[in-house]
């Protein structure tokens, strides 16, 4: 009986190899296609960037020109002295910190309560919170203004830190939701086990659901400080001391109805974005990560 013989290496090796070609072609397409998308991204930040080291009669010219010809680092040094862009800078952390600290804290309250604890009415009310997405911020801007005033908390931090202690305040409502949907993600038999351990759901909700969080939380976090970072509209309507002023209205500060100064503006918007830059790159992973896994059940 003659004994079949296997094709030979060749030959079976060939159809795999024969595969890698477009492949290839598929991730160089994919690439191109990241590539193009970028590149309108990044323009506005390139032109941040050389127009923060030009002079102004360099910036309009036409056709535009993208190298500075000279550097004009004085820019920088000038633009953050010419306003004490320190004590703004302090100013925006202080109240970045204290609104992060408050939403996480609360946002994540609530959404242990509408997630993981069974209650009646959970459902409904956590509808009725949904809805007040809905509700444009310009509807409740005077009625806030002239609640502050009242309370005689204007020209403080307090009308731009106390509304993050409230989970629905201050666009909690989406952290809420947020954190709600990347709750349901773990199972709940790990909060059984440490229900029959004896843990209360406080114990439950610090030892056994936040540390599983973590992507979650730091984009809750990324989110809250680049929103009070970039904020402009409350500290106008709320503070009227200069000292109290944070980095937004010291960006206004280079504009006038008669002059505005490009160049220290440019430059000072550079500085101003760097630390968010800073907090992406450093957190990238975990932020990915959180808007990949929300939604998605056990």
């Amino acid at each position: 009986m003659t004994a079949v013989q296997a094709p030979p290496r060749a030959a079976r090796v060939a159809p795999t190899a024969g595969l890698r070609k477009p492949r290839r072609y598929g991730k160089a397409l994919v690439y191109l296609a990241l590539l193009a998308g970028a590149v309108p991204t990044l323009l506005p930040f390139v032109w941040l960037v050389r127009s923060a080291l030009m002079q102004d009669a360099q910036m309009f010219v036409a056709p535009p020109e993208w190298i500075p010809s000279p550097f004009q680092w004085s820019n920088f040094t000038e633009a953050l002295t010419a306003q004490p862009f320190w004590l703004y800078f302090v100013n925006t952390v202080i109240i970045a910190v204290i609104s992060v600290l408050g939403t996480v804290l609360t946002c994540s309250v609530a959404a242990f309560s509408f997630s993981r604890l069974r209650w009646r009415g959970r459902n409904l009310t956590f509808a009725v919170l949904l809805s007040a997405v809905m509700l444009p911020y310009a509807v409740t801007l005077i009625p806030t203004f002239v609640m502050w005033q009242e309370l005689g908390a204007l020209d403080t931090f307090i009308p731009l830190t106390v509304p993050s202690w409230f989970a629905g305040a201050g666009g909690g409502v989406f952290n809420v939701f947020l954190l709600r949907q990347f709750f349901l993600t773990i199972p709940f038999e790990l909060d059984e086990a440490a229900y029959i351990d004896g843990a209360s759901p406080w114990r439950v909700f610090w030892t056994v659901v936040m540390p599983l969080s973590k992507p979650a939380i730091v984009v809750v976090t990324i989110f809250t400080f680049i929103g009070t970072w970039n904020d402009f509209l409350g500290p106008l309507l709320y503070l009227n001391d200069e000292e109290k002023y944070t980095l937004s209205l010291g960006l206004a500060s280079f504009q006038s109805i008669y002059l505005t100064q490009w160049g220290y503006l440019m430059a000072a918007s550079a500085a101003v974005i760097a630390p968010i830059i800073a907090l992406f790159f450093f957190l990238q992973r975990y932020f990915i990560e959180g808007v990949t896994l929300t939604g998605i059940k056990n």
